[in-house]
């Protein structure tokens, strides 16, 4: 069997990549977390994510327990695959995890750094640490839901370049995962009204739509100085990287999408 390692920090957006990463490496079945999982959906385990505590939740995700490893022992003899991704936190979790299933050694080693952005990278840390939403590989469909007080919530349908639906993902907010951050919403709206304030050239700030669903994204009506002698795509641009250097300043993270409208000009700033 072609065996594949996916390792990384927790929280770095691994199983949110998992399905593509599986499509493109033609990889038939993900061991993720507890799960065996076969064409993007589940087939046996128990996922890590049901566990109440970090501790029983990391021997879960290892297969510490006999009956959870003979059952996706037994489940991987039954699909017959020929390829598998074992997705950990580092190298040694992911032999740990090969050697309990006695799928026999790794060959191919790969890392969150290999297959995501450095911004990606941030906007999964951003979710996890700030919101504290885990995702999970399988359909929204398979996740028992009763097992979550907190968060059970549809997350993307992944599809290859060519349309082909790949499986699904589930945003989860598990039980051992107490420590959230509470920002109130007008602390990001502050910071974009505070950037927007001292760029010499945005008069007003006319209207500003402010979404925080997963990652930040905002979309926002400026008035601009006149006259116009400079050159107005520029200025907006400079005003984008302004307020993501700032958003990553306070928050390590960059806003997704800053969509900036031009609707008028005026002579003086407002204050």
């Amino acid at each position: 069997m072609d065996i594949y390692s996916l390792s990384g920090p927790s929280g770095t957006g691994k199983s949110t990549s998992a399905l593509q990463f599986a499509h493109d490496h033609q990889i038939q079945a993900i061991i993720d977390d507890g799960l065996l999982i076969v064409n993007g959906e589940k087939v046996a385990g128990t996922s890590a994510k049901f566990e109440k505590h970090v501790v029983t939740a990391v021997r879960r995700a290892i297969f510490d327990e006999e009956w959870h490893q003979a059952e996706v022992i037994q489940a991987l003899r039954n699909v017959q695959i020929q390829s598998i991704l074992i997705i950990g936190t580092s190298d040694k979790m992911t032999k740990r995890i090969a050697k309990r299933l006695e799928l026999g050694d790794i060959q191919h080693y790969f890392y969150v750094e290999d297959v995501r952005s450095t911004k990606e990278i941030q906007m999964a840390r951003f979710v996890r640490e700030i919101q504290g939403k885990h995702v999970m590989p399988v359909p929204y469909k398979q996740v028992e839901q009763n097992f979550f007080k907190r968060l059970v919530q549809k997350g993307k349908e992944i599809f290859s370049p060519n349309r082909e639906k790949l499986g699904e993902t589930t945003i989860v907010r598990p039980d051992f995962h107490h420590q959230t951050i509470t920002i109130s919403h007008a602390v990001y709206t502050d910071i974009i009204k505070h950037v927007v304030a001292n760029n010499p050239y945005v008069t007003r700030l006319n209207h500003l739509h402010f979404s925080i669903a997963s990652v930040p994204t905002m979309r926002m009506d400026v008035s601009t100085l006149a006259p116009v002698n400079y050159y107005v795509p520029d200025i907006l641009k400079q005003l984008q990287r302004e307020i993501a250097q700032s958003f990553l300043f306070h928050f390590q993270v960059e806003p997704e999408d800053i969509h900036i409208t031009l609707s008028n000009t005026e002579s003086k700033k407002s204050h």
